[in-house]
């Protein structure tokens, strides 16, 4: 009985080390990131990149609806995409939306440590939407054969009410995770990014949402506009 009482007090003891401890941990890693973002915050060229990428943001957030629902009207052009037609269509979108939003919460939870990968990841995701903008306007397609309406509530709700097929050349799932793909710096979190990005566009293809070559274009744009952005970030 007394080795059983001296057990659990030193279990308990233990165990109150261990929260205190963690506590501890947590206090030092919530300061820590106070003061990075306070030294971020203190220089006068983050604070005006970091400003001017939202006040750019937000207004190209309100005119998507409008864009995407003008494009859904018009006549495009349906191409004879071989991937395409050797493969049967699937729905899939359950795992695309939880490899979206998977590579999302990753990138929310690095920007957090690090105000420096948010400034970029920003200013990559402004110029990629210009950059399609563009190119959908630019090349006129019509949606694939075949094609399953992708299932995204939450990326849905900045296309409409009408549900949107034709923003298609070039694909703004695969250039999203690609971003942050580019964006984050461990090298885990490359290797996991960059097969998400490989397997979304493969489902994508596979649920006949896009044509091969929009998903294959993606990492070329987000490319593109990433090096446009270091060169907007670099200089603080």
């Amino acid at each position: 009985m007394k080795n059983l009482i001296f057990t659990l007090a030193l279990l308990s003891a233990g165990l109150k080390l261990l929260a205190q401890t963690s506590s501890e941990n947590f206090k030092s890693a919530l300061m820590e990131k106070k003061e990075t973002w306070r030294g971020a915050w203190s220089r006068r060229l983050f604070r005006i990149k970091f400003i001017s990428v939202w006040v750019l943001i937000f207004p190209l957030l309100a005119a998507f609806p409008v864009f995407f629902q003008h494009i859904e009207k018009r006549e495009g052009v349906v191409l004879n995409d071989w991937v395409l037609n050797q493969l049967s269509v699937h729905n899939v979108s359950l795992a695309v939306f939880i490899l979206i939003w998977g590579a999302t919460l990753l990138a929310i939870i690095r920007c957090i440590k690090n105000p420096q990968i948010l400034l970029l990841l920003l200013w990559t995701y402004l110029l990629v939407s210009l950059g399609r903008i563009l190119c959908i306007w630019l090349v006129p397609l019509d949606a694939p054969p075949h094609l399953i309406p992708l299932v995204d509530p939450l990326t849905n709700f900045f296309y409409g009410k009408q549900y949107v097929t034709k923003d298609l050349f070039f694909s703004g799932h695969t250039s999203s995770v690609f971003i942050v793909f580019l964006g984050l710096r461990k090298r885990w979190d490359k290797i996991i990014t960059l097969a998400f990005v490989i397997c979304i566009g493969a489902l994508l293809v596979i649920q006949h949402v896009h044509y091969t070559i929009d998903v294959l274009a993606a990492p070329l744009a987000s490319w593109f506009a990433f090096k446009v952005a270091e060169l907007i970030v670099r200089k603080q």
